[in-house]
């Protein structure tokens, strides 16, 4: 936990400053003593005497606890960007609070990682990554979320701090794909605002639930669940039309079978690009119209889901027929593109901003997505 009092000034202090992307598949830390790492967004906890002594722990996080689930009660905090039941806090407010405690534990884990070589009382700073257009509600929860682990923080868009870990601050439009939304953020060399930025949330885990269905449908009797989609779709995910087979071994009717699951993939994955596409034209035609051919030509992919194969040539081809014209490029660390962004701006930041943020209480530029 952290000690917010401390007996040496601040000018004595060690300063860690962290990028945080709390994803709703991935959670992803960057440092500035060197640190980087990234864990599978699932917390567990053991089910009952025989489960803790198994796991020798309270709670389990990322790839241990999915490995094992049957022992577990399985949350994944995060869903379309923002603590699940966000929306439902009057109809669900003990589910929550419940994946509120989880999104704090997850935090707490990886600023865990982050710090195990850092002295107490060191004085901790972040910028955590949120959807575009997180609501007022959603910032707050993840405030909230923060205290007692992390000194000062402020919350920024996703795709903001990406484009601002890349130095591409005009004339560009970033594409964040996560598992739980798209968020599309314009750069025109200011802060972006509200109607610079938009968040879809036919994202990741769309088209998990799409491909699922898909197989489903031409393989009667297929028992395969989500987690299963999820795993074969990161190893194999493509909508490139050369040929390639993707084969995956799935139980039918309890027996292991190797299944052709190429043209289900390809539907799936190509789900997301037409309103993709349509959120692109919706952030052209608001723009400049001297500058909106600059922008169709400078459209960046970051977020796990722009490591779909074929996608940006797919998200061109469908621009081209929508839009007259398009170029898209992938970032080269799409993993940890959000995060390197948020400790870039976390470093860039005077003292002064947060000393503000600390006296006011208030998220300065929060109100124009920063």
């Amino acid at each position: 936990m952290v000690d917010r009092e401390g007996e040496r000034s601040m000018a004595e202090r060690r300063i860690l400053n962290l990028g945080i992307d709390l994803g709703t598949s991935r959670s992803v830390i960057a440092c500035d003593n060197g640190v980087r790492t990234f864990i599978s967004s699932y917390v567990g906890y053991p089910k009952d005497a025989v489960s803790r002594r198994l796991m020798g722990k309270e709670i389990v996080f990322g790839e241990e606890a999915i490995k094992n689930r049957l022992a577990l009660n399985m949350r994944r905090p995060f869903e379309k960007g923002m603590i699940k039941y966000s929306n439902y806090l009057h109809d669900k407010p003990e589910e929550f609070r419940q994946h509120k405690e989880t999104a704090r534990h997850l935090l707490e884990h990886l600023v865990f990682l982050a710090r195990r070589e850092e002295p107490d009382d060191c004085h901790i700073r972040a910028v955590v990554g949120a959807p575009a257009l997180a609501s007022t509600q959603n910032r707050k929860s993840l405030l909230e979320i923060t205290n007692g682990i992390i000194h000062d923080v402020m919350i920024t868009s996703e795709p903001f701090a990406v484009a601002y870990g890349l130095g591409i601050l005009t004339n560009a439009l970033i594409i964040d794909i996560g598992a739980g939304t798209v968020d599309l953020c314009r750069m025109q060399g200011t802060i972006p605002t509200e109607d610079d930025q938009i968040t879809l949330t036919k994202a990741g885990d769309y088209i998990d639930e799409v491909l699922l269905g898909l197989i489903k449908e031409r393989h009667k009797g297929v028992d395969v669940t989500l987690n299963m989609i999820k795993r074969m779709k990161e190893e194999n995910s493509t909508i490139s039309d050369k040929g390639e087979t993707v084969t995956a071994t799935f139980p039918v009717h309890g027996k292991p079978t190797l299944l052709d699951v190429t043209e289900e993939l390809r539907q799936a994955c190509r789900a997301i690009v037409p309103e993709t596409v349509e959120g692109i034209r919706t952030l052209v035609a608001s723009f400049d119209p001297e500058f909106q051919d600059l922008l169709k030509q400078n459209i960046i992919l970051a977020g796990g889901g722009s490591q779909i194969g074929g996608l940006a040539r797919e998200i061109e081809n469908y621009m081209r027929e929508n839009l007259g014209s398009g170029k898209v490029t992938k970032v080269e660390e799409p993993l940890y593109a959000g995060a390197n962004g948020g400790l870039m701006l976390c470093k860039d930041m005077p003292d002064e901003y947060w000393d503000e943020l600390k006296s006011t209480g208030k998220q300065p530029g929060a109100s124009q997505g920063l």
